[in-house]
């Protein structure tokens, strides 16, 4: 037998290797026995859905952000802390309108994947519920360091989220504009927590504290 093949004419024999070799590789394909670099899709997915969850998240917060202003109306400020406030509006007003032209420019983006846990919701609600009292309840220099504590979290949450939603984003453009509103969040959490800073220092609280602090 084998004979009879290797005698046959070589033009023969490639008629019957090739169809044999596109066989194989069509098996190879149905079966899976691909090289690692062929299974990218799913890393593609994995990344696709952190990028909606952290789209998602940043919109959220940012659309809630753009109204902390709103307290202006009900709530004598300090015209730093007014000013201060005002701006973090705008600047997070402007950003939910970015991720919402982002969302309209490419449908593979969602606002609304929100994707948390039942607990971590729950928690989430009680906590804005909690702060919401605390704000509406407080008069003065409690009312602005409440206020202060409160965008130092907000801000710190945005800068990182931003961040990590750029990240994820392949396409440059969005990536870059994503920095930039990560870069907004962090220098207003600095300014922030420098006015915080020096609201603590100059409270009759703080002065107590030195006093203990002073040896007789």
């Amino acid at each position: 037998m084998v004979s009879l093949i290797s005698n046959q004419n070589p033009f023969v024999n490639m008629k019957i290797i090739l169809p044999m070799l596109a066989m194989l590789s069509a098996v190879c394909v149905l079966t899976g026995c691909q090289s690692p670099k062929a299974r990218s899709p799913s890393v593609s997915s994995a990344t696709q859905a952190t990028r909606n969850n952290c789209y998602s998240l940043l919109h959220q917060l940012l659309d809630d952000e753009k109204d902390v202003s709103m307290l202006r109306f009900i709530k004598a400020e300090h015209a730093d802390v007014k000013n201060l406030v005002k701006r973090i509006a705008t600047a997070s007003g402007t950003g939910a309108t970015l991720l919402e032209k982002f969302a309209r420019d490419d449908p593979s983006i969602r606002l609304d994947d929100i994707r948390l846990p039942p607990g971590e919701l729950a928690t989430r609600d009680a906590i804005a519920s909690t702060k919401q009292k605390e704000l509406l309840g407080q008069t003065g220099d409690t009312f602005e360091l409440t206020l202060l504590l409160t965008q130092t979290e907000a801000l710190s949450y945005a800068w990182h989220l931003a961040k990590v939603t750029g990240e994820n984003e392949p396409q440059p453009d969005r990536a870059r504009a994503l920095a930039g509103v990560s870069k907004d969040m962090e220098n207003f959490y600095r300014e922030v927590f420098a006015l915080l800073l020096s609201q603590t220092k100059s409270s009759p609280t703080n002065s107590i504290g030195t006093q203990r602090a002073t040896p007789p």
